[in-house]
């Protein structure tokens, strides 16, 4: 199904004219598909779902199913994009708590050594395997959790054992990973060097953990190519994405500072942190556009929920709605009621979760006089997963053109490295 993005929430004075960025999108529409905007290097996922390599596509199934067979454990290491697409797609699909294939733990996504300390004790009697995702091999917290990793690995397993437990995705040709990957025998898979982490979920970076994970990757590959197709006409009475840009780029031009990304599913949590990466990374240069962020309803209803409410106006809300759960569950009837739910009695959570959700949107619309804009997909399945990924990235890159940024660098991150370098006594900084 197509997904259903709805504006009628939206206040009276943030409603654009279409008339008024047709043009302009029109343009920047011929600049994506021609590749000829800034950074327009990074736009290999424009097209991926159609040209993906078929090849290396069942060598990772074929791979993930001898993993799944063999192992516990899959550890990905990798940090940002190249771990973040894989949590957020694997929670949402597979569950908090739900075990499909195998059981996914990320390192190298921090340095703290709590942390890591935790979960190397928490693998070291299991039989555990390593994906490991860089496009350099560089990279400081991935590359010391993998040193760490690779150790334990090769004295549990032997140097023979331990090449068949890592597989590694990463450059085609160069880095330090994959001189590594061919030195010591390691299957890898290839990162494409015009994709960008934050836009690499649909390659191997996200595939490979998913798989592994028993998600069907082929249905959500699928998913992407529903949205390359749904998304290819630049005229924003047919292209969602792009009216979804418009509509967030007219709001930060009034003066709404920050998008408030959200569900009511808990499950989908790493789907709005996914989403901070791919529009504050892609947007957040030159002291312009709005602050990504992220909320779980109704759980934050009841901290965020006051200042959304009533809070200063500086903030809209992008609310991901799921019409159908994968689960559902009956309130039982308690003949003291104690606790005055029986009225809810014999009534199922996602009805109750619905009038939640359709009594916040109201409250914080019409009575809070907060912009609402609504995507609506009929569940939460590999492929409607891929597709609302897929919406986002075009929004993403049309949303960031729109204000005048190249969404696929990201110089400031490497202002934090450079200090960090220096202080640690790296020779060169």
């Amino acid at each position: 199904m197509s997904i259903k993005v709805g504006f009628e929430y939206l206040t009276k004075d943030s409603m654009f004219a279409k008339d008024d960025f047709q043009d302009k999108v029109n343009e920047i529409h011929k600049m994506i598909e021609e590749g000829t905007g800034a950074g327009s290097d990074f736009l290999g996922w424009l097209h991926y779902p159609s040209n993906y390599d078929k090849a290396e596509f069942e060598r990772i199934k074929a791979k993930a199913s001898e993993f799944i067979k063999n192992y516990e454990v899959l550890v990905v290491v990798g940090i940002g994009g190249s771990y973040l697409g894989a949590k957020a797609s694997i929670e949402a699909l597979n569950g908090l708590f739900k075990k499909n294939g195998l059981e996914v733990i990320y390192l190298g996504n921090t340095l703290d050594p709590n942390y890591i300390h935790d979960a190397i004790n928490y693998i070291k009697d299991k039989k555990f395997c390593i994906c490991v995702i860089s496009k350099s091999g560089t990279t400081t917290e991935p590359s010391v959790s993998f040193r760490i990793l690779k150790t334990m690995a090769e004295e549990k397993y032997g140097k023979e054992g331990a090449k068949d437990a890592i597989v590694a995705v990463t450059d085609k040709e160069k880095g330090a990973l994959k001189k590594l990957s061919t030195s010591e025998g390691y299957e890898t898979y290839v990162l494409p060097g015009n994709i960008g982490g934050r836009f690499s979920v649909l390659t191997a970076v996200g595939l490979f953990p998913m798989a592994c994970a028993g998600i069907d990757i082929d249905e959500f590959m699928a998913g992407f190519q529903d949205g390359e197709k749904e998304y290819s006409d630049p005229d924003l009475e047919k292209n969602n994405a792009y009216r979804y840009a418009v509509e967030r780029h007219n709001l930060y031009n009034l003066g709404y500072n920050v998008e408030m990304v959200g569900s009511y599913e808990p499950r989908l949590t790493y789907v709005n942190s996914w989403l901070q990466q791919l529009f504050d990374e892609s947007e957040g240069k030159d002291g312009k556009s709005l602050f990504v962020t992220g909320c779980t309803f109704t759980t934050d209803l009841h901290s965020l929920g006051q200042y959304i409410q009533e809070g200063k106006k500086i903030l809209f809300e992008t609310i991901i709605n799921v019409e159908n759960p994968n689960y559902d569950i009956e309130v039982p009837y308690d003949e003291e009621n104690l606790d005055g739910l029986n009225y809810l009695a014999g009534k199922k959570l996602s009805y109750i979760n619905h009038k939640a959700y359709e009594g916040t949107l109201d409250a914080h619309s019409r009575t809070g006089n907060v912009p609402n804009i609504t995507i609506t997909i009929d569940k939460v399945d590999a492929r409607n997963l891929g597709h609302l990924y897929y919406f986002f990235m075009k929004a993403c890159a049309m949303s960031a053109y729109l204000n005048g940024v190249n969404p696929f660098n990201q110089p400031g991150v490497e202002v934090y490295k450079k200090n960090m370098f220096h202080l640690l006594g790296k020779e060169g900084y």
